[in-house]
């Protein structure tokens, strides 16, 4: 395994790795998922690259992308990515619409966000469409605040940060 499994009452966050790859592209194919997501649904082509990716990124900075299984089943993904767009680490999350609406992605993206801000990343960013309330009520929940906002493809996109606490004594 590449990093740490984390567990909450109900879920199992694990790193990504290759036997993931199905339900993955599965995932990242299907436009409820990933409609809204930057670059969009992707081929299995894209999403097996993307793969290698996420696994050499683990195994670089010892974060990154985790699936999301509850009960044993695969429905979907979190975490963190060198963002494209040159914003940073940016925050993540993903889910098959059979599974949303039910807290899942509240609390899959923040437990990766504790485990990467405790990991010692300083700053994580993430960025949601305005009218993506789904996302930006999770974002929000999860305490990032609203930094700043920009247009990307004719949308207004809003940019999320969330820094470490440094305590000081």
């Amino acid at each position: 395994m590449l990093g740490n499994e984390l567990r909450t009452a109900r879920l199992i966050l694990r790193p990504v790795n290759w036997p993931d790859m199905e339900d993955m592209a599965r995932l990242k194919a299907d436009v409820g998922a990933f409609g809204s997501m930057l670059g969009g649904v992707r081929n299995r082509a894209r999403a097996e690259a993307e793969m290698a990716e996420d696994v050499a990124f683990w195994a670089e900075r010892g974060i990154g992308i985790f699936s999301i299984i509850e009960q044993g089943r695969f429905v979907g993904m979190t975490g963190v990515h060198e963002r494209p767009d040159g914003r940073g680490i940016g925050l993540r999350f993903a889910l098959f619409p059979w599974a949303a609406g039910r807290g899942i992605a509240r609390e899959a993206a923040g437990t990766a966000l504790t485990f990467v801000l405790d990991a010692g990343v300083e700053r994580v960013v993430a960025v949601a469409r305005e009218d993506n309330r789904p996302s930006r009520i999770v974002l929000g929940s999860i305490g990032m605040s609203l930094l700043d906002q920009f247009e990307r493809d004719g949308h207004i996109m809003l940019l999320y940060e969330k820094r470490r606490m440094l305590f000081q004594w």
